[in-house]
């Protein structure tokens, strides 16, 4: 019977979370043109619900809306507690 021992291994692409989220950048931003202010509007709602269901503390959100030709830009600030839910958020998106 042979004995197999677990050896330690160097992994590619191996780098410890915190040299990723250093909790320095919670906000995120979101940005697009509809044909009508109506869809604008629809969008903006379901984009806070989303937020809500990710805070852990109130999430400051921001939007607006301008006019341009062919539509209507709709702009978005979402300003999240910690570098984790703004990550959740914006992986939720795609």
């Amino acid at each position: 019977m042979s004995q197999n021992k677990a050896q330690e291994t160097p992994v590619c692409c191996c780098v410890d979370v915190g040299t990723i989220m250093d909790n320095t950048d919670s906000v995120a931003t979101w940005s697009r043109v509809f044909d009508s202010k109506a869809e604008a509007e629809q969008m903006r709602e379901s984009l806070e619900a989303k937020a809500r269901a990710v805070e852990s503390e109130p999430c400051q959100i921001t939007s607006s809306m301008q006019d341009e030709a062919g539509g209507v830009r709709l702009d978005m600030q979402f300003v999240f507690s910690c570098q984790a839910e703004s990550l959740i958020f914006q992986l939720g998106l795609r």
